[in-house]
């Protein structure tokens, strides 16, 4: 349909019956206009419902004035679903409630914006579970898998979702509410059954009825239907509407499942009605025993041939994944730990899933498969246990963010990747889609559902270029037809929305294919719902994200993104796929954890940094204010650098935002002065004190820092004042004494030297303790407050400095340690992205020798050089919190591995994400409210009523003081837990 423009007052007319948001401004339409796909249509309006009145209000309005309505929650679609020209309505942010759960009857009744992790933490503890899982599952909604009837990797198992929705709430086209399927028990008020069963039904509801039942009715009809659609072995089929399905309902086909139109709303992409709640099937939990057969191969085709074999064993799981995918893995630091278990380098990995009562069951099923008929891989290993198997289905589910680790404008494209076809057919089909390619100098991208007979294919395009967009049209175009001679479908799962449902009318036939259009126009007379998705869509390489042939700046940077291609190829890595809206595990994303608004989230940020760099109309795209209102509220935790499988950096682009601004108010200014102060004041502690005691309240108003907030105290004695005293007076005892002969070199942050020096002391205390000798040479301070907010010149001069005083000093055998994780991993992460040349060489040969205090001791133990024979036989239960910066770059179970060293201490690693201060961001007032709230999310609800004894351990100075903070607990750090092991000698 075309998209009317029309006042403002319209616009709030609508905004007033809302109890949800109405949004207008810039920066929210730009994070709308995209998804996980290639396509951009910008929206004129975005709204967030609290209620399933606001749902009816949107409907009725865009009724009213002809405006495009497109139903929106995860925006994880692949095929451009979930973006429109006029009013996209997120669902996500506000209707999450999961209403009822009933295991007595096998339901649960949800909002449309529950996501299916949070869904599946609710039945779990009940023994339950919603089957259909997909690898976007700890973002995607059940609104969104019914919208377009997802599978996922368990769908050999348990099928699609279309199978698992027993009956659903939607609002029609008239902006009546209508209940479809048997709905068991009262009905909502307000809402309409099935005209069959209700004889109440709206006008609009009633010509939908008669319209299904003078089409499929018709035996002609049928025939051509069942004639047209993929053949019923093709397991895995989002066709157009799913008339096929329902004609083999009761009373269409005698003897067939009881009609339930939720089979044809199943897949329809929101083009035909917008649900608001939906009562779905539960399962009772599958075996708790799991194990893997990972089947190793050296050709696409050996594995294909496989896996009819394979399927013949009715695994739990079968998934594919080819090299490239492996290889991209292997440079994202979380899931380069999940691929331990691949040997060598497959050209694919078949991964065969079986589930017994116990994990040494499952392993002899999968021991079975390899036995019994010998595969043609050349590596079997068997991965088994639930922790090991979650692994490997991690590395699997993060393939769609991996393959955004493709560096330069060829991406890995969606278009062909969704195609399945009958398991007899796969080989076969596969083999001639390889020779297809062949024709377009291609080598695709090859993984996923192999055991339900779909591979998710990507070729190499770039959609930047005319000749791109051209290969994207021809290739698909091309493999349609070969799905068309395989009778499969052209979308098992992702739906055809734009990029293929251009292609229906071939493989569907005219008159098929005219039936949907009918459909649709029946249910949707005004052409409101998602239009341009399923039926009379435009070109599908037309509307793409970027423009063709564009040139586009080129970006002086201060830190050097030149292996991701530059600062917008390094926003342009997010290619959409949401890792960064899950709710659950890890540290991303704590502001959209927080907030759940797009805009907080790391694609957010990425998607409006592309758009003001791609498509900006401002003579400096820096100063766009969309991107002001985006970075403002990241927290630079950095752990969009590991949990995303892209490895998006946002910390470093929005310190090169940062700095391109150039904008230093009073407070930037106080905190990049912050060693300064601390360095003079701690010369005059007491009258420091004193002053800070004074006009402490004074000056934190004047700078905008948080009136709840403590300030830091001067302590009596610097760290450096303390280690020389030590040195001369011995103190300790000398490493040489106890035969060690081994040395470090200390870097002692500016925070750790003034701020919180009894934890440098305790630590050189314990290193002192296990032999080991500390050199603590004159340096820079790490320049991590100029980092945090953008301040690169400063931040380059002291890194400069720290990599000329300790390269040259530095070796394998005498590293760099140092205590505050934001400080030290300076070393690792900014030094080497600062600096040039041959100080890039340098800081880049230093990083590999730069280790924090738990990483160090961890490495002396692996090599033998310490154990628990070296520390204490006290007691102590602890809790440890990994600083983000330590989980991102470095790694929390050598963390916990390093603490566990005393023989009786008993470690628990906290599942715990960013603690919500960031430096200096939980300080700003404007932030504090936030700060609070992420502390609770991830932090402060695991210190809640611990054992008075347990002691908590945080590295971080910005960890330990939030803790003191908002919760008046003590913290210490790893240095002081490990000395308390000596107590009572």
């Amino acid at each position: 349909m075309e998209t009317k423009l029309f006042t403002i007052q319209a616009w709030e007319g609508l905004g007033r019956e809302l109890s949800g948001e109405l949004h207008l401004d810039t920066a929210h339409r730009i994070l709308f206009a995209t998804d996980a796909s290639v396509y951009r249509e910008m929206p004129q309006a975005v709204v967030f419902p609290r209620s399933e009145k606001d749902i009816v209000a949107c409907v009725k309005f865009a009724s009213e004035y002809g405006v495009a309505i497109t139903p929106r929650a995860g925006g994880t679609s692949l095929a451009g679903q979930a973006v429109g020209a006029g009013l996209v309505v997120d669902v996500s942010r506000f209707l999450r409630e999961i209403v009822e759960i009933n295991t007595e009857k096998g339901y649960a009744i949800i909002e449309p914006g529950v996501v299916r992790d949070q869904l599946n933490a609710a039945l779990q503890p009940l023994g339950f579970w919603f089957g259909p899982n997909t690898s976007t599952a700890n973002r995607c909604t059940l609104g969104g898998m019914f919208g377009n009837n997802s599978c996922g990797s368990t769908s050999i198992t348990v099928g699609s979702t279309r199978e698992h929705v027993l009956e659903a709430r939607v609002v029609l086209a008239d902006g009546n509410l209508q209940d479809v399927g048997a709905f068991q028990g009262p009905r909502p008020q307000g809402a309409r059954g099935e005209i069959e069963e209700q004889g109440e039904a709206t006008s609009l509801s009633s010509r939908i009825q008669t319209h299904l039942r003078q089409l499929l009715t018709d035996i002609d009809n049928r025939q051509k239907i069942q004639a047209a659609f993929p053949k019923r072995e093709v397991t895995r089929r989002n066709t157009g509407y799913a008339l096929d399905l329902l004609a083999e309902q009761s009373p269409f086909t005698e003897g067939g499942p009881a009609y339930n139109l939720c089979t044809l709303l199943a897949g329809s992409e929101g083009t035909l009605a917008f649900t608001t709640q939906l009562k779905v099937r539960i399962l009772p939990l599958p075996p708790a025993g799991t194990a893997v057969a990972a089947l190793h191969y050296t050709t696409i085709d050996e594995a294909m041939r496989e896996t009819q074999r394979v399927m013949q064993y009715q695994p739990f799981m079968c998934e594919l994944m080819d090299d490239t995918i492996l290889r991209l893995a292997r440079t994202n630091p979380v899931q380069a730990k999940n691929a331990a278990f691949v040997d060598g380098d497959p050209r694919a990995l078949l991964l065969v899933e079986f589930r017994a009562e116990t994990d040494e069951a499952a392993a002899k099923l999968a021991g079975k498969l390899i036995e019994t008929k010998a595969p043609s891989a050349y590596a079997t290993p068997i991965v088994s246990g639930a922790a090991n198997v979650a692994k490997v289905w991690n590395l699997r589910a993060a393939g769609l963010g991996i393959l955004g680790n493709i560096v330069g404008d060829a991406k890995a494209v969606a278009c062909i990747e969704d195609t399945a076809v009958a398991i007899d057919d796969l080989a076969d089909y596969i083999a001639e889609v390889d020779a297809l390619m062949h024709l377009y100098n291609q080598n695709p991208v090859y993984y996923a559902h192999a055991g339900a007979g779909e591979i998710h294919l990507r070729p190499i395009l770039n959609l930047k270029t005319t000749a791109g967009r051209e290969d994207f049209f021809l290739i698909t175009r091309d493999v349609a037809a070969l799905v068309k001679k395989y009778r499969g479908s052209l979308s098992g799962e992702h739906g055809d929305g734009r990029v293929r449902a251009a292609f229906l009318p071939g493989m569907l036939g005219p008159e098929v294919y005219q039936m949907l259009v009918d459909l649709k126009n029946v249910f949707d007379p005004k052409g409101i719902f998602n239009p341009g998705k399923i039926v009379e869509a435009p070109p599908m390489n037309e509307g793409l994200r970027y423009e063709a042939d564009v040139v586009v700046p080129d970006y002086e940077t201060t830190l050097d993104f030149s292996s991701t291609g530059g600062l917008l190829s390094t926003a342009e890595k997010c290619n959409g796929s949401g890792d960064c809206r899950k709710l659950s595990g890890g540290a991303m994303c704590p502001s959209y954890r927080a907030t759940l608004s797009e805009q907080h989230s790391t694609r957010g940020r990425a998607n409006i940094l592309r758009e003001v760099l791609t498509r900006n109309q401002q003579d400096d795209p820096f100063a766009h204010p969309a991107l002001n209102e985006a970075m403002d509220l990241c927290l630079s935790c950095k752990a969009c650098t590991s949990e995303c499988p892209s490895s998006v950096d946002m910390t470093n682009l929005k310190a090169e935002y940062q700095h391109r601004l150039g904008k230093t108010s009073l407070r930037t200014r106080l905190i990049a002065a912050n060693e300064t102060l601390y360095s003079l004041g701690g010369k005059v502690p007491s009258l420091a004190n004193f002053a800070l005691k004074t006009f402490g309240p004074m000056m934190k108003k004047l700078a905008g820092i948080a009136s709840e907030r403590s300030l830091p105290v001067f302590p009596k004695q610097s760290l450096r004042d303390w280690f020389e005293n030590a040195k001369r007076s011995r103190i300790l005892p000398s490493p040489l004494e106890k035969g060690g002969g081994r040395g470090l070199h200390l870097f002692g942050d500016e925070f750790t030297n003034h701020q919180d020096p009894h934890t440098g002391r305790a630590a050189i205390e314990l290193l002192w303790k296990l032999g080991y000798e500390v050199i603590w040479p004159k340096h820079a301070p790490s320049g991590r407050a100029h980092l945090s907010k953008g301040l690169l010149g400063g931040a380059k001069v002291r890194a400069a400095s720290n990599v000329a005083t300790f390269a040259p000093l530095v070796t394998e055998q005498t590293p760099l340690v140092g205590l505050e994780p934001s400080a030290i991993l300076g070393f690792r992460d900014e030094f080497p992205k600062l600096l040039r040349d041959e100080a890039k060489e340098q800081a880049e040969n230093l990083a590999a020798n730069t280790y924090t205090l738990d990483e160090f001791l961890h490495r002396e133990f692996m090599a033998g050089k310490i154990g628990p024979e070296d520390f204490g036989p006290a007691a102590a239960n602890i809790v440890l919190h990994v600083h983000c910066h330590e989980k991102a770059l470095g790694d929390a179970a050598k963390c916990a591995a390093a603490l566990s060293l005393p023989p009786n201490f008993n470690v628990t690693l906290l599942d715990s994400g960013c603690c919500g201060m960031a430096g200096s961001f939980g300080y700003e007032a404007e932030h504090y409210e936030l700060s609070k709230t992420i502390a609770e999310q991830s932090l402060l609800r695991h210190l809640r009523n611990l054992p008075a004894e347990t002691v908590v351990v945080a590295n971080g100075t910005s960890c330990r003081h939030q803790v003191k903070d908002l919760m008046g607990l003590g913290t210490v750090s790893t240095g002081e837990a490990l000395l308390r092991s000596f107590r009572g000698e």
